[in-house]
């Protein structure tokens, strides 16, 4: 799957946001906004406890991370992502 990562740099030139983008994989595919966690299995069982469900569970991605994708109480999907140049 093609990807396309894009970072930011303050006005000091340190890092700041970072962000991916990639291509649909379905025409009805819809936009998903990613939040950086410590741990992803952390932060699902969180969600999960307060009335979320994850949808998508932790993933790899190799030489970057793991990700899941996750619904709140009113049915808005996001995504959580966990740093992890070391997974495979």
């Amino acid at each position: 799957m093609e990807n396309w990562t894009m970072t930011t740099t303050d006005d000091k030139g340190n890092k700041a946001l970072g962000g991916g983008m990639s291509k649909r994989q379905m025409p009805q595919q819809q936009i998903t906004n990613f939040i950086d966690v410590k741990s992803v299995d952390e932060y699902s069982s969180k969600g999960e406890k307060l009335g979320g469900k994850v949808v998508v569970p932790k993933t790899g991605v190799p030489g970057m991370g793991y990700y899941s994708v996750c619904v709140d109480t009113e049915n808005n999907s996001f995504g959580i992502f966990e740093s992890n140049e070391n997974d495979k």
